[in-house]
């Protein structure tokens, strides 16, 4: 059953009376109201607000971490653990081939179903994900192979176990390790980017966001709670915190914009997997004629241009 959103209430009506359509046998119907779907749909998300936009980032339906791992890699084999503590099912890391690449693809999975979600903690790492990540990253840089980072998660878990075994120090850990790694590497906000839950795997060559994706600092229910004491008053604080693709990519805190499906990535994920596929592939043919030191260089360049200014006159 597919889900649909305050503002989807249009195209669930149309796919309703398609759907009916159908049982009755009417297909001179079925293909009016396909057109009338195309249109209804192209209507809705061309003009998505950044509220609009963080609901989409949000969609239980919207394709997580495996879903494009398994959807554009080929002969995959997931690794597991930090050698340390344990292995964290919210990070997840597979070795195998994009298109003709042998490539490391380490990403954060929400899970479907209860099940799933206390599996892998409604995509919340704790430090042992995150050693996890940087352990099998320095496994990519030792045999030389690029790495794609898919950034899912609304932010590191914040429990008191995860405190106890340095939370803190293993964000801080990856930003630096990752900022002098020898292999290209390439990131992209697929769903949710929460605060430094999202930056420690966010440090790379290239950091892209799918259109309907978001990236932020706080969440904007934290947000509004913290600046109004309303946490009702998170549409506003939506817009306040410039989350959006648009908003980041103006601002050259982001690379590119990876563009979705008209009606979405969570209505038609073999597109959205292609799209991703094919961004990292040509990103990386780009990055691989770089030399080693050419591409430090650049990415230490873009790590300490986030946040430049100038004083006015």
């Amino acid at each position: 059953m597919a889900s649909y959103l305050d503002f989807e209430q249009g195209i669930k009506q149309i796919d309703d009376d398609i759907a009916n359509a159908r049982i009755r046998g009417d297909e001179h119907a079925v293909e009016i109201l396909n057109k009338n779907l195309e249109k209804e749909t192209a209507k809705i998300y061309k003009n998505l607000n950044e509220f609009q936009r963080l609901a989409l980032a949000r969609h239980p339906d919207r394709p997580y971490a495996i879903d494009y791992i398994k959807g554009m890699m080929r002969d995959y084999y997931e690794l597991h653990g930090d050698r340390a503590y344990r292995d964290d099912g919210a990070i997840v890391c597979f070795i195998g081939y994009i298109g003709s690449k042998k490539v490391v693809v380490i990403g954060e999975q929400k899970g479907r179903g209860t099940k799933n979600k206390l599996k892998r903690n409604f995509g919340m790492p704790h430090p042992e994900g995150y050693r996890k990540a940087l352990r099998i990253a320095k496994m990519a840089e030792k045999f030389e192979l690029p790495i794609l980072f898919l950034i899912d998660t609304p932010g590191a878990y914040p429990g008191v176990a995860a405190e106890e075994r340095g939370q803190s120090e293993a964000i801080a850990r990856n930003l630096f390790e990752f900022a002098n790694l020898k292999t290209p590497m390439i990131a992209v906000v697929i769903g949710e980017g929460g605060s430094g839950g999202a930056l420690a795997i966010g440090v790379a060559d290239k950091l892209a966001m799918m259109r309907n994706s978001v990236f932020s600092v706080i969440s904007p229910e934290g947000c509004a709670a913290i600046l109004w004491n309303d946490p009702s008053k998170q549409e506003q604080a939506t817009k306040a915190l410039k989350i959006t693709a648009d908003d980041l990519k103006s601002l050259n805190l982001i690379d590119d914009v990876i563009e979705e499906p008209i009606n979405g990535a969570h209505r038609d994920k073999e597109t959205a997997v292609k799209a991703l596929a094919s961004y990292f592939i040509t990103e990386l043919d780009k990055l691989e004629k770089l030399k080693v030191d050419e591409l430090l260089n650049a990415r230490i360049a873009k790590i300490l241009s986030a946040g430049a200014f100038e004083e006015g006159k």
